[in-house]
């Protein structure tokens, strides 16, 4: 079976609390692992203003996921999605020809380097603590 480049943004209800959101996370990359997807990149945008709101909710929690996977990962990805009701959106995106695989690997590496600095903020802002 071949693998393919996938994107996955999820928003996560703002009700929750930050152990919860990051268990929401945590339960989606154990999916994406259990079905033999190999995670390249993640990307935290944090609390956000939605365009409408969703569910009563004015703002949500987003996160993206950069992978490779097999195609049938992405059925079982959906379902768990909306079966979960403390996701309240989500949106997966493939890329197929050589452009749009060369797009998903440099948005890769923006999600790698906007990890290294938030990493670098908070350990800088944990020193002068």
């Amino acid at each position: 079976m071949t693998t393919r480049h996938y994107e996955t943004l999820f928003v996560v209800k703002p009700t929750l609390t930050e152990e919860e959101i990051k268990a929401q996370i945590d339960n989606v990359k154990s999916i994406l692992e259990k079905n033999g997807a190999q995670i390249a990149g993640e990307f935290d945008w944090g609390m956000r203003k939605l365009a409408y709101e969703i569910e009563k909710n004015p703002r949500g929690y987003y996160y993206v996921i950069y992978y490779t996977a097999p195609s049938a990962l992405i059925k079982e990805l959906e379902r768990n999605f909306r079966y979960n009701e403390d996701i309240i959106r989500f949106l997966n995106v493939k890329y197929e020809n050589k452009k749009e695989i060369k797009a998903w690997q440099d948005l890769v590496n923006k999600a790698g380097a906007a990890s290294a600095k938030k990493e670098e903020a908070a350990e800088s802002a944990g020193e002068s603590a």
